[in-house]
Parts: structure tokens; sequence; C-alpha cells
């Protein structure tokens, strides 16, 4: 095995764990900012407040989104795989 090969292939794993994952990252931000300055504005200093809604907000985009990160961790999986196989055989 190559050093670029292994290389390559912790590249495109890296790429493939962000592009799964952003989803999950940017609606729990957004919804971590409007409660933010939900808080601010009424000063309304609960801790629970802050957490509740984020999990609530992560849950709903991984029922959302979850089959295409199925879709796309199956895709990198046959890649992967295929790329084994080629570069094995």
């Amino acid at each position: 095995m190559s050093a670029e090969f292994v290389i390559g292939l912790a590249g495109q794993a890296l790429f493939t764990v962000l592009k799964v994952s952003a989803p999950m990252l940017v609606i729990g931000l957004v919804v971590g900012l409007l409660v933010s300055i939900f808080q601010a504005t009424t000063q309304i200093q609960e801790q629970t407040l802050a957490f509740i809604p984020k999990i609530v907000a992560v849950f709903l985009a991984i029922l959302v989104f979850g089959p295409w990160i199925l879709n796309t961790m199956v895709d990198f999986t046959g890649h992967l795989l295929g790329n084994l196989a080629n570069y094995i055989g």
C-alpha cells in the first residue's frame, strides 16, 4: 500500500465525516443561537432552556437526514471496498 493511497483514503474519510455531520451541527448551531438571543432579550437564564431545544432539533435533524446519511455512508463504504479490492487484486 502506497502512502498516496492511504492519504487519499484518509482525506475521503474525513470529507465524508464532515459532510454527514454538517446538517446536525448547523441545525444545532442555529437553534442554539436563537435560544441565546431569546434568553438575552427576556433575561431568562435557565440552563435547561439552552439544552432541550438543541437536543430536540438535532434529533429531528437525524430523523429527517437519516436516509441521506445512510446512503452517503453506504456509498463511501462501497467505494472503499471497491478500491481495496482493485488495489489488492
